[in-house]
């Protein structure tokens, strides 16, 4: 590759800035064109500057990394978000790559690893830290909890989302109280969830979304 890659370094530690910058600049293909210590300044920086490449934290003031990837990434597509973090968790894995992440690896990797990581960007070829990786493919795996109910459980269950009563779930089902009661409580058990105010929060969480 005759042009180096523009890469911006977001991170609301010093030190990390610090470190990132030191190595990467030695790396004859990668020029640093920027420095961010939230996710506000990786969305100003990201359109001032005009990155390749973004090493981006998760947890940072203001605006955290899921949201900057996702405004930058709704903008500029060609960008290559590379995350970089101490966190391997459902709520921060899965948000951030549904934002539009490319690539998904941990600070305890080398600065050697990480440049790897950005020539691979942009040759669109994404890396992911093995254990994120791992938890990706358990979570594929997974089917949602509501595709084990039946068809009329899954009627029961959308209607209970809008907050119906059983007498209107009866009414508009055309099936008796009692019926309506034995779907909800196996919705319920089937859904691993307490009560009708959780059923309602499921299913605009996970089904209407």
């Amino acid at each position: 590759m005759s042009e180096k890659i523009r890469v911006l370094i977001v991170d609301d530690h010093e030190m990390v800035r610090m470190g990132l910058k030191t190595y990467l600049s030695l790396e004859d293909g990668i020029e640093i064109v920027g420095e961010g210590c939230n996710g506000e300044e990786a969305i100003k920086l990201a359109s001032e500057r005009d990155p390749d490449v973004i090493l981006m934290d998760l947890m940072m003031e203001k605006v955290d990394g899921i949201e900057a990837t996702k405004q930058i990434t709704n903008v500029n597509k060609k960008v290559k978000i590379i995350v970089l973090t101490s966190f391997i968790d459902d709520e921060m894995v899965f948000p951030v790559i549904e934002a539009g992440a490319f690539s998904y690896v941990l600070k305890t990797t080398s600065a050697s690893e990480i440049a790897a990581t950005i020539e691979k960007a942009m040759k669109g070829e994404p890396t992911i830290e093995a254990k994120v990786a791992s938890l990706m493919f358990n979570r594929m795996k997974e089917k949602p909890k509501h595709e084990l109910l039946t068809r009329r459980e899954r009627e029961v269950l959308m209607l209970l989302g809008k907050g119906k009563s059983n007498k209107e779930i009866s009414d508009e089902l055309y099936i008796g109280i009692k019926t309506v009661k034995t779907h909800v409580s196996n919705i319920l058990s089937k859904l691993e969830l307490s009560d009708r105010t959780q059923v309602a929060i499921y299913v605009n969480k996970y089904i209407k979304n």
